[in-house]
């Protein structure tokens, strides 16, 4: 396999700059829909590669190309994403956030600067290779309305429409060198829902004179677990969870109002508004039958994760090719949800996962925690997989 150890080679020279590219990004985050000196930096790095791209897409997005020959045969589209957390970072490392309270503790630089070393490969190699590769910087993964709906709705699935879309993301889960696949549904849908129930507020010592909003509250989520218990069927993985109960009361004191923040998640868009349904005529019923009343409303947001069965297998092949048969994990599937979704519902997509791990240098800490940080020779696992996969489904496209 020449072109496989071509890349290798590539991946290991571009190494270090890689590393560089990744630990700037770490070191000054932005939050969603802000990034906009990342999006400087990342354009920055395009141009000392000669490589072509748009900027200002969906704000703050940047959405580049690199030809190869007869760069018309075929398009295949990759995708990192570009927002941090608003968490305080607690690791002691040189490269640490210096932007108080804002941290990359989900891997967004990983996958950047990932894309950015994919980039200096594919265009390196661009005589060796047939097609388009179509490069997206994707802003505001982590908050809604989700920066994948607002690029795809600033056409960056058109002229011309990708054959195929691939996106990777770090996985503590895997030890570093290794990667994920699942074939199918993989991530499911995610609503918030955002619940207030109306009571009549008062002294705590005559419960009798008032409509107790925090016991009405209190029977609604004890109620609403049935929605998942005895409404949904076992065989479509459903999550209702709730994070969150507001009621600005005292000891003695009731309050008007409470608040109920949670979740809503699962794999089947017919299910999930028949749910949706559920919990708002739920939450009524309880809070009118017991004096009170309530008003719900639920955020709709990402739909449900697909991975394209031929995709994901073409996937599996190149990484088996790549890193070896014992380096491929199968997945489970995921009650966690990602923006990706929107591409996955538009075009054929495969979103797979990075092995971030290593135990022996206590890199063990999981996503969206303080102390969430990544073995960097994962940068060159992630760089050097995907521009194989790019190049490779090209080449079988064009067949």
């Amino acid at each position: 396999m020449d072109m496989i150890r071509k890349i290798k080679t590539l991946s290991q020279e571009f190494f270090d700059d890689v590393v560089f590219f990744r630990r700037h990004f770490h070191a000054t985050p932005e939050l969603s829909m802000q990034e906009h000196k990342t999006a400087a930096y990342i354009a920055s790095r395009l141009k000392e590669e000669g490589i072509a791209f748009e900027e200002g897409v969906a704000e703050t997005g940047i959405v580049a190309r690199i030809e190869g020959k007869n760069p018309t045969a075929r398009l295949v589209a990759l995708r990192a994403d570009m927002d941090a957390l608003p968490i305080h970072e607690e690791n002691r490392v040189e490269y640490k956030s210096v932007a108080p309270g804002i941290m990359h503790a989900c891997g967004h630089d990983v996958h950047m600067a990932s894309l950015l070393g994919t980039a200096k490969i594919l265009h390196a190699l661009r005589d060796e290779w047939e097609g388009t590769v179509r490069l997206i910087f994707q802003p505001s993964e982590e908050k809604y309305p989700g920066g994948a709906s607002l690029m795809i709705q600033e056409g960056v699935l058109e002229n011309p429409r990708p054959d195929a879309m691939f996106a990777q993301h770090v996985f503590p889960g895997l030890p570093a060198g290794k990667v994920g696949i699942r074939s199918g549904r993989y991530m499911a849908s995610t609503d918030e829902v955002y619940i207030t129930v109306k009571g009549k507020g008062g002294h705590a010592a005559t419960p009798h004179m008032n409509v107790d909003p925090v016991v009405i509250a209190s029977h609604i989520v004890v109620a609403l677990q049935q929605i998942v218990s005895r409404n949904a069927t076992p065989y479509i993985p459903t999550v209702l969870s709730f994070g969150r109960i507001m009621g600005e009361g005292q000891t003695n004191v009731i309050p008007d109002e409470v608040h109920i923040e949670g979740t809503f998640r699962t794999f089947d868009e017919s299910w999930r508004e028949k749910a949706h349904l559920r919990i708002r005529e739920t939450a009524v019923f309880v809070a009118q039958g017991m004096g009170g009343d309530c008003e719900v409303f639920v955020d709709r947001g990402y739909p449900f994760l697909t991975n394209n069965e031929r995709l994901a297998s073409h996937f599996r092949d190149c990484a088996i090719e790549y890193l070896g048969k014992d380096n491929v994990e199968e997945l489970e599937l995921s009650m966690t949800a990602e923006d990706f979704a929107f591409y996955s519902q538009k075009v054929d997509t495969c979103f797979y996962r990075l092995g971030i791990r290593n135990v022996e240098k206590g890199i063990t800490s999981n996503l969206h925690t303080s102390t969430f940080d990544i073995d960097e020779k994962a940068l060159e696992t992630g760089m050097g997989l995907m521009a194989w996969v790019a190049i490779s489904e090209l080449g079988k496209l064009s067949k």
